[in-house]
């Protein structure tokens, strides 16, 4: 598809992402909510849909609902009621789907996104957010001839997030995903793992000329396993959409399935209606009544969001943009540099050690921050004796960050003195250095007098080796650069 004929379009895109909440139970029952446990074990008479069973509503996902409501600027309903959604489920047994339809716990809020390098950030509104529970997993390739259910998952507690259809690009969706993942992760409520299926999305994409007053018909893709596949199956969905219009064809509203082996999307069923369920009450669930003191309760537990501390690291503490948003891409990681940062005030300091050497070993040994053995307290040592001059970076990074790693002293100042590594700052002792230096090479000297001042990099070179690398490096650079000048 030429570029001048996808110009000619506008792309609306809105999203509906599924996270599994991480309470040790199920939405409705006492069942174990464990992913990876064997088949069918952590069911009951409630989660199979026996006859005269009653539901039984799981406080902690309230709560985890309140917390996200929260954090996304929502409003949260006082009163709400559960309804059941009846659609044919394979692998619900009981037929319906509990959920809330007319009064959902949080309306409205936003989720920002990233659109450039500099920090600049879009909101993408909230339609809503509800509290309902999982269905089953059809499996589809263990056995050749039927399809198999695990009912494990049935009545898992879920939060369906409802974007508006504000995002206009596959780009802005996959950065709306991974915001979302990012933001249930710091909150503590979901994993986000997509190829465990506990954070999951659907997404609803239309296309329509630019000068067009209306939406186009809207298609759900569904199927989703990972972040980057949202953004293949959404760029695929707008060109099989404009491909479909420019040659005459009729854009029917349908459920598509991405197929991420060939990426491309496979048409499942047609929608008759925007809305193809029918609702009814919930009988054995009583209303919710959320009061502003709960409201008050959870948001005094709140713990600090990746976009405030974004915002802090880039306005208090003068970091770049792309330091700020590396340094809160996971929550462990932000709390590392937080508890390094109270003990050291040199903010850049300490982002470049997180982000070099740090995040080097970890990704050289497979290892997440949790398991890295340097206490921040020992970086923040680190960073003050470089800092007071008494060891260079490189040697801090080349030789004492190593000895550390081993575990054995997790002491820089004691490492550096036990290593003969403390920086020599006197001037008497580096002007002798350096004078050995001018000696040991006259033609070069020569050449710096006849007009090659790029050479003072060499002289600096051979200063470091004379001394062994215990010159002070801005001390001898000054030195270096006066003596120079008066030859």
């Amino acid at each position: 598809m030429t570029s001048e004929i996808r110009n000619k379009y506008q792309v609306v895109i809105g999203l509906e992402v599924h996270a599994q909440m991480l309470t040790k139970t199920k939405a409705y029952s006492n069942d174990i909510n464990e992913f990876g446990a064997v088949p069918n074990t952590n069911v009951s008479a409630i989660s199979l849909g026996h006859p005269g069973t009653l539901p039984k509503m799981n406080r902690q996902t309230i709560q985890y609902a309140i917390r996200l409501g929260i954090a996304c600027e929502a409003d949260i309903a006082e009163q709400q009621y559960f309804a059941r959604k009846n659609y044919f489920y394979p692998d619900l047994p009981k037929g319906y789907q509990i959920t809330q339809d007319t009064t959902p716990i949080c309306t409205g809020g936003r989720i920002y996104i990233k659109t450039g390098e500099e920090g600049q950030e879009k909101a993408i509104n909230l339609t809503r957010i509800h509290m309902e529970e999982d269905a089953g997993k059809s499996m589809h390739d263990i056995d050749i001839y039927d399809t198999l259910v695990d009912l494990n998952r049935a009545g898992v507690p879920l939060l369906e997030i409802v974007s508006e259809p504000d995002l206009r690009s596959s780009q802005e969706a996959y950065n709306y995903v991974t915001e979302i993942r990012k933001l249930v992760r710091y909150l503590g409520i979901c994993d986000g793992n997509m190829e465990e299926g506990s954070l999951r999305c659907d997404a609803n994409i239309s296309v329509m000329l630019k000068d067009a007053k209306e939406f186009g018909v809207k298609v759900e893709v569904k199927n989703m396993n990972s972040i980057r596949n949202v953004q293949k199956a959404i760029e695929f969905e707008i060109e099989r959409q404009i491909e479909a219009i420019e040659n005459g064809e009729i854009i029917r509203q349908e459920t598509r399935s991405f197929d991420a082996l060939n990426s491309r999307t496979i048409s499942m069923r047609s929608k008759e209606a925007a809305n193809d369920y029918r609702f009814f009450p919930e009988p054995d669930l009583q209303p919710i009544r959320v009061t502003k003191d709960q409201i008050d309760s959870v948001r005094a537990k709140m713990p600090e969001l990746p976009r405030d501390l974004y915002i802090k690291y880039t306005t208090e503490f003068g970091l770049s943009s792309y330091d700020a948003y590396n340094l809160t891409d996971t929550k462990e990681i932000a709390l590392y540099y937080q508890r390094v940062i109270q003990d050291t005030k040199n903010y850049k300091a300490a982002a470049n050690w997180i982000m070099g050497d740090v995040k080097s070993f970890l990704n050289n040994q497979g290892l997440e921050i949790t398991d890295f053995p340097i206490e921040p307290s020992t970086i923040a040592s680190l960073i003050k004796i470089i800092d007071e001059g008494k060891i260079s970076s490189t040697t801090a990074s080349q030789k004492i960050f190593p000895e550390l790693l081993k575990g054995e002293n997790n002491n820089p100042l004691e490492i550096a003195e036990s290593m003969n590594l403390i920086q020599d700052s006197n001037d008497d002792t580096i002007q002798a250095f350096i004078q050995e230096v001018i000696d040991n090479n006259p033609t070069e000297i020569e050449r710096y007098k006849n007009g090659e001042k790029q050479l003072v990099g060499f002289f600096m070179g051979q200063l470091m080796r004379t001394s062994k690398g215990k010159a002070d490096p801005k001390v001898a650079k000054k030195l270096m650069s006066e003596t120079l000048n008066q030859l």
